[in-house]
């Protein structure tokens, strides 16, 4: 599919680049420097997003360049859709984006079954970074020092610093490769992950006290309702990390997050350990994502949700 994809970058002009709603580093990450490289070609390039850059993410190169109103976009000859394994996760344009003449899905997420024509998914790829970066090499586009920082951020974001199954010797030679073209892995982890406002930790000493382990242990989740948002001034972004902590327990298997979103609505955010497959429980409840980490949102009251979820893992479990 690769060439397929050069193709269609050499042959028009145009693209709009977007990702999924609330987006995270590998999204960020992979949208920028896949913007770079097209402008570097001399194409028009136009990063879209629903929501606004996470703080840790605004200091990326170009990041200050990606926008939250989609203007016009019958003018863009090509979309790029990254990181989604669904097109409604763009958010509300997704109507405005599918009916867009030619679509390019770039993704490595179990979910994804497809849903445009050109299709670029590899379920065994550390991010959607590693897929951009491989097809940057294919084109033998330049890798500058930009795309060198804002791949490596997509990468070691989405293999929780190069820990996760999913880090694989490809992967690793991706990094390196990156570093040698100018990424700086210290500053990049820096920025990202020691730089939060202090808001962040109040709101993470309000959630440890909502700290629980369900099933003899095996299971730990954390809750952050957004009366705990409120009342510490933080917002839902930093709530980043928050669904690894349980996990550090020993004998917990599987860690969940629950983000109050609304009342009664609940994003649940899953991570396990070793070959438990929590893609599966979110799957069931309409989500998707990775053996080890996935998500999926849920209504009901807290108590009710709880126990749904429970019922679930003890089948996977």
């Amino acid at each position: 599919m690769l060439p397929r994809i050069t193709e269609l970058i050499n042959q028009y002009r145009t693209f709009l680049i977007t990702s999924h709603v609330r987006p995270d580093g590998d999204a960020i990450g992979s949208e920028l420097a896949l913007c770079s490289v097209l402008r570097g070609l001399g194409k028009e390039a136009l990063i879209y997003n629903q929501d606004q850059t996470p703080d840790n993410y605004r200091f990326l190169p170009g990041s200050g360049d990606i926008v939250q109103n989609l203007r016009d976009p019958g003018k863009y000859d090509v979309v790029f859709v990254l990181d989604c394994s669904d097109l409604e996760r763009v958010g509300a344009p997704a109507a405005t984006i599918g009916s867009m003449p030619r679509i390019i899905n770039i993704d490595h997420h179990v979910s994804n079954g497809g849903f445009c024509e050109v299709v670029y998914i590899d379920r065994e790829a550390s991010s959607t970074g590693e897929l951009i970066y491989r097809l940057i090499r294919h084109m033998g586009a330049p890798i500058t020092k930009d795309v060198a920082h804002n791949l490596y951020a997509a990468i070691m974001t989405d293999t929780g610093g190069f820990c996760y199954r999913n880090t694989k010797n490809e992967t690793l030679y991706a990094a390196g490769n990156l570093v040698e073209n100018g990424a700086d892995p210290q500053w990049l982890s820096e920025n990202i992950y020691d730089n939060g406002p202090w808001e962040r930790i109040r709101l993470l000493t309000k959630a440890l006290e909502t700290l629980t382990l369900d099933m003899d242990g095996r299971v730990g989740s954390i809750v952050v309702s957004q009366a705990s948002l409120a009342v510490t001034g933080a917002k839902s972004e930093h709530v980043e990390g928050f669904v690894d902590i349980s996990r550090t327990i020993k004998g917990v298997l599987v860690s969940i997050l629950y983000l109050e979103l609304e009342e009664n609505y609940y994003k649940l955010s899953f991570r396990s350990k070793g070959q438990t497959n929590v893609e599966q429980v979110a799957r069931h409840f309409g989500g998707g994502g990775h053996t080890n980490a996935a998500a999926c949102k849920v209504k009901g009251t807290l108590a009710e949700v709880k126990q749904q979820v429970v019922d679930v893992l003890r089948a996977v479990l």
